[in-house]
C-alpha cells in the first residue's frame, strides 16, 4: 500500500525515526512535507531523501498532506493544533503523548479520521512495536513496514500500552545502575558496558523469541534453584523493587487517564 502525501507537524527525533524508516528500502509514500520547525533536522532529511518536502510551515503540511501526523509536545499541542485548519474525511494520526481522544478532536474541529498512535525510535531502523487507537487498516500498514503494529480495540487497551511503553528509560536506568556498580567494585566502566548491553539485548530477544513463552516462566527458567540469579530477584522483590515499579506505572497511567 503507498500513500501519495504524508505530512509531519513538528519535526522532531519520532519524525525523523518515521521519516527514516518509511523511506528505506521501499517507499511508502510519494512525499513526505515536514515542518520548518526544528530546521536541522528538516534540512538534513530534505537533503538525505528527495521524497522529503520542507514546507512554508503547519498549515502547508496540513494542506499537502493526505495523512497528516501531529508530531508535537503535549504541552503546545493545543495552540499549534487550533491554528490550523483540516479537511472534513482527512486522515489524522496524533502521536501527542497523554492527550485525551475528544480534546483532540475539538482542538481540530473538522470530521477527520483521526487515529492515536504511539511509535517508539526504533521505528528508524523497521523494528518499531506501536500501539494505535482505534484499529485502522492503512495506520496499522504503515507501522507494520516500520515493525509491528498493535491494534487497540479500547482505549483502555491503548491507555495501557501507553503507560509500558514509560519503561524505556528506566530499562536503561537499571543498565546504567549495574554498571556504575561494576565500576565501583573495581570493574573499568567501558568493559562493564561492553558487557551488559548484549546480555540485555540477549534477554530481550529470547523474550522475542517464536513461541510466546510467559515471562513468568522466562523468570524461572533463569533462577536456578539457590542459585545468583534467583537471589537477586528474591532481594528486589523482598526489599520493595516490585511495589515501586506497579506504583509507577500506576501513577503514569493515572496522568496518561487525566486522573492526576
Amino acid at each position: 500500500m503507498k500513500i501519495d502525501s504524508i505530512g509531519f507537524v513538528g519535526t522532531g527525533a519520532i519524525t525523523e525515526a518515521m521519516v527514516r524508516g518509511i523511506l528505506t528500502e521501499q517507499a511508502y509514500a510519494s512525499e513526505i512535507h515536514v515542518s520548518p520547525r526544528s530546521a536541522h533536522i528538516a534540512a538534513t532529511l530534505a537533503d538525505e531523501f528527495a521524497a522529503v518536502r520542507i514546507a512554508k510551515d503547519n498549515q502547508d503540511v496540513v494542506e499537502r498532506s493526505d495523512m497528516v501526523f501531529l508530531a508535537i509536545r503535549p504541552q503546545v499541542a493545543e495552540e499549534v493544533v487550533r491554528a490550523l485548519s483540516f479537511r472534513d474525511g482527512q486522515m489524522v494520526v496524533s502521536l501527542v503523548a497523554a492527550t485525551e481522544r475528544q480534546a483532540l478532536s475539538e482542538w481540530i474541529a473538522a470530521d477527520v479520521h483521526l487515529v492515536q498512535a504511539i511509535p517508539l525510535p526504533f521505528v528508524a531502523a523497521r523494528q518499531g512495536v506501536t500501539a494505535i487507537y482505534p484499529p485502522d487498516t492503512a495506520v496499522a500498514a504503515l507501522f507494520d513496514a516500520l515493525g509491528t503494529a498493535v491494534q487497540c480495540r479500547s482505549r483502555k487497551e491503548y491507555d495501557l500500552l501507553a503507560a509500558a511503553s514509560a519503561m524505556m528509560s528506566t530499562y536503561f536506568g537499571i543498565m546504567e545502575q549495574v554498571a556504575v556498580w561494576l565500576e565501583r567494585s573495581g570493574l573499568e566502566k567501558a568493559k562493564g558496558q561492553a558487557y551488559i548491553a548484549p546480555l540485555f539485548a540477549s534477554l530481550a530477544q529470547k523474550a522475542n523469541s517464536p513461541g510466546n513463552e510467559p515471562f513468568s516462566a522466562l523468570s524461572r527458567e533463569f533462577a536456578t534453584k539457590g542459585g545468583l540469579n534467583e537471589q537477586v530477584f528474591s532481594d528486589f522483590e523482598k526489599k520493595g523493587g516490585l511495589a515501586a515499579l506497579t506504583a509507577a506505572l500506576d501513577g503514569v497511567l493515572a496522568r496518561i487517564e487525566g486522573k492526576n
